[in-house]
C-alpha cells in the first residue's frame, strides 16, 4: 500500500527509536510510526524502516489543461543549469514542515522568468493561529451577532457583522483550537480542515439555525437550500425596478430585515410622480420612503420572521387611499410577493398577481445572484515559516510588504493583511483539492510559498546553499502535475495578475 509514496525531503530525516518504530519530526507531536503503519496525521508513514510522505508533493504546469490526467513530472536528468521556461511552479502542497523550525524550507528551488533568476521558498506550515471566515448569501436569519457556532456539539466560532445580501461566520481561531477542552479542539480542527478542502458541514447556531455550508455550493438553511443573494435591499430595489412598476400598479413594499422600502414615498417614486396612497408602515421611517425594523430578523420574507406580509402595515390613510388601490408586496429576491387590492374599507384583499407585474417579479429574481458559500482560509506566517526562509524572519515580513517577496497558497492568489506579521487570507476554491492537512496537535496544514528574485533572496539572507533547479526533484522526490485552477493567476506574473491586496 505504501509503495507508491515518497519520502521526505532530507530536512525530514526520522529520528531513531526502539522496536522498529520511526520517530517523525514533522510536527510537535513527534509520533513513533510502526513498520507499514501512518503516524497520526495520516501524512508520514513508516515504510520498511523509511520515513515516507503519504500525500503527494503537487506542482501546477499550466500547459495542462482543466480535467486533464494528473501525470508524474518529468524523470529526465538534471544537467545542473537553472530551469528555463518558467511553465511549472512547485506548490507546498504535500512538500512536508520545516518543524522543528531551525530547518530550511523543505524545498527551495530556482527557475528563470523573463530573464531574471527567481526563487520559490515552499513549505507546509503548521498553523494553530488560523480560522476561515464564512461568507453565506442568504437573507435568512442565522442567529444573532456573537452567537456561537457549533459542530457536534463542540462551540467553534461565531456569527459575525452581516455583509450585504450574506451573513457571516468566524469559525476557528486558537482560542477555539487549543484555549478549550479537547472535544471543543479536536472538532474544530476537523471542522476547519473539511471546510478548506471544500467539504460539507453542519453548522448549528445558538439561539438561530442549522446550516450546511461548503466552499462554492448554495447554503442550506434548516433543510431548505437557498437558491438566490437578494438583488438588493428594500430601498435599492425600488430604485432599480420602479420604471418597471411605473403605471402598473398604486403602489410597491420591498420587504427586507434591514431597510424596507415603499415605492410613493421613495425619492425614485416622487421623481415619477406616483401619487401618496395613504400606506402606512410598521418600524422605524428612516428616511422618505426607507424603514427599519419592520419585523424581527428571521427565516421569511426579505430575512425578517413574518409569512404574511400584511401584519407590517398599519390601515390606510382615509384621506389618501381609496377602494381600488392596488398594492404588490415582495421579498428582496422575488421568491415571495402577494398582489392586493383595497376594498370598500380601505383593507387589502390578496388577488392574483397580473400578468402586467409578472415580469417585473421574474426580474427581480433574475437580477439575483446564485446564493452561494464562500470559505476564506486566514493564518498568520509565524517563525517557524519565516526561519525556514530566512535566519533573519524580520527581513522576510518586510520583503513581503515592499512587495518584494509574493506570497501564494498552493499557487493560488492571497490577500496580505497590512501592519505587522504575515496575516493572509485565501480562498479555498481556488487551491488544487485536498490541499490542507491536519496534525493533531491540533493545528492545520497549510501549502503557503513565498516567491522573489534570487538576488533578493541573497540580500535577506535567504538559504542559499539549499536552493536548487526544479528539474532536480527526479527519482522519490518526483512531484505529481495538476493543471492551474480556473481563474487562478500564474505566480511568476504577480504583477500583471493583480495578486497583492
Amino acid at each position: 500500500m505504501l509503495d507508491d509514496i515518497a519520502p521526505p525531503p532530507a530536512a525530514a530525516s526520522p529520528l531513531p527509536a526502539a522496536d522498529d518504530k520511526i520517530r517523525c519530526d514533522a510536527c510537535p507531536v513527534m509520533c513513533f510510526i510502526r513498520p507499514g503503519m501512518v503516524g497520526a496525521c495520516d501524512r508520514y508513514a513508516n515504510h520498511e524502516g523509511t520515513l515516507v510522505r503519504v500525500d503527494p508533493h503537487v506542482v501546477l504546469d499550466r500547459t495542462l489543461s482543466q480535467g486533464g490526467a494528473v501525470v508524474p513530472f518529468d524523470r529526465g536528468h538534471w544537467d545542473g543549469s537553472v530551469l528555463h521556461g518558467p511553465d511549472t511552479f512547485v506548490t507546498a502542497i504535500g512538500a512536508g514542515t520545516t518543524y522543528p523550525d531551525y530547518k530550511p524550507a523543505p524545498f527551495i528551488v530556482s527557475s528563470e522568468v523573463d530573464g531574471v533568476d527567481m526563487v520559490t521558498v515552499v513549505t507546509e506550515g503548521i498553523f494553530s493561529y488560523c480560522g476561515v471566515k464564512v461568507k453565506i448569501d442568504t437573507d435568512r436569519h442565522l442567529g444573532p451577532e456573537r452567537a456561537l457556532v457549533r459542530a457536534n456539539g463542540e462551540p467553534i466560532g461565531h456569527v459575525t457583522t452581516a455583509e450585504y445580501g450574506s451573513q457571516m461566520l468566524s469559525l476557528g481561531g486558537v482560542h477555539h483550537l487549543t484555549g478549550g477542552s479537547k472535544p471543543e479542539g479536536r472538532v474544530t480542527c476537523e471542522t476547519l480542515l473539511a471546510l478548506s478542502n471544500g467539504h460539507p458541514v453542519e453548522l448549528t447556531v445558538d439561539d438561530g439555525v442549522t446550516v450546511i455550508v461548503a466552499a462554492g455550493r448554495p447554503p442550506v438553511v434548516n433543510g431548505a437550500v437557498e437558491e438566490r443573494m437578494r438583488v438588493g435591499c428594500g430601498s435599492a430595489t425600488i430604485g432599480m425596478f420602479a420604471k418597471q412598476w411605473h403605471g402598473k400598479v398604486d403602489e410597491v413594499v420591498v420587504v427586507d430585515d434591514h431597510i424596507t422600502g415603499v415605492l410613493s414615498e421613495h425619492q425614485a417614486g416622487k421623481l415619477l410622480g406616483i401619487s401618496d396612497t395613504g400606506i402606512k408602515l410598521k418600524g422605524r421611517r428612516s428616511t422618505p420612503g426607507r424603514y427599519f425594523r419592520v419585523a424581527e430578523p428571521g427565516t421569511g420574507w426579505g430575512g425578517t420572521n413574518i409569512t404574511d406580509p400584511l401584519s407590517i402595515l398599519g390601515p390606510f390613510d382615509a384621506k389618501k387611499a381609496r377602494p381600488g388601490l392596488t398594492l404588490l408586496m415582495v421579498s428582496t429576491t422575488g421568491e415571495q410577493h402577494g398582489y392586493y387590492v383595497l376594498d370598500e374599507a380601505l383593507a387589502p384583499i390578496e388577488t392574483e398577481l397580473p400578468a402586467s407585474l409578472t415580469h417585473s417579479v421574474d426580474l427581480i429574481r433574475e437580477n439575483c445572484e446564485p446564493a452561494l458559500c464562500t470559505v476564506l482560509f486566514m493564518g498568520g506566517a509565524g517563525g517557524s515559516l519565516r526561519s525556514g526562509v530566512t535566519e533573519n524572519p524580520v527581513r522576510l515580513t518586510r520583503s513581503v510588504k515592499e512587495a518584494l517577496t509574493t506570497v501564494t497558497c498552493g499557487g493560488a492568489p492571497v490577500y496580505v493583511w497590512p501592519g505587522g506579521g504575515i496575516t493572509f487570507m485565501v480562498d479555498v476554491s481556488r487551491l488544487p483539492a485536498n490541499a490542507f492537512g491536519s496534525v493533531p496537535t491540533p493545528a492545520l496544514v497549510a501549502p503557503i510559498e513565498f516567491t522573489l528574485s534570487l538576488a533578493d533572496y541573497a540580500a535577506l539572507g535567504g538559504h542559499l546553499d539549499h536552493v536548487r533547479p526544479l528539474s532536480s526533484l527526479t527519482g522519490a522526490e518526483t512531484p505529481t502535475r495538476v493543471a492551474v485552477p480556473d481563474g487562478n493567476p500564474w505566480p511568476f506574473a504577480p504583477r500583471t495578475a493583480g495578486m497583492r491586496g
